[in-house]
C-alpha cells in the first residue's frame, strides 16, 4: 500500500502542481472526496495518486473554485488552456521540449 499523504494546495511543489493541473485540466471542485481526518472531523480534498505515493490535497470547494479561477493556466470556463498544458507538460519533462533543429 503506498504512502499516504494530506497536504495543502499552496504547500505542493511546482512539479506537484503541474502533475494534479494536466490530471484534472477541466478543475477540481467535483474530483473532491471527503474523509475524516484523525481527529474525526470531516476534510475535503482532492486525490491525486503517483508511482510512489497517494495524496490528498486538502480544499473546500470554494477554494477549488478560487484556485481555479485565480490561476491564469485555466480560462474563464474553468478549462486548462493549451498553452498552459504545453508549459506544464515541460515542468513535469523537460526533455519534451520542442527542439528548434
Amino acid at each position: 500500500m503506498k504512502p499516504r499523504i494530506i497536504k495543502d494546495f499552496e504547500k505542493l511543489s511546482e512539479e506537484l502542481v503541474a502533475l494534479i493541473k494536466l490530471e484534472y485540466p477541466y478543475g477540481f471542485e467535483k474530483k473532491l472526496i471527503q474523509f475524516k481526518n484523525k481527529e474525526g472531523k470531516f476534510v475535503s480534498a482532492l486525490p491525486y495518486e503517483t508511482e510512489d505515493h497517494q495524496y490528498l490535497v486538502r480544499m473546500t470547494r470554494v477554494e477549488a473554485r478560487q484556485i481555479i479561477d485565480e490561476d491564469n493556466d485555466f480560462d474563464n470556463d474553468g478549462n486548462l488552456t493549451d498553452e498552459a498544458k504545453d508549459n506544464l507538460e515541460e515542468i513535469v519533462d523537460p526533455s519534451t521540449e520542442e527542439n528548434d533543429g
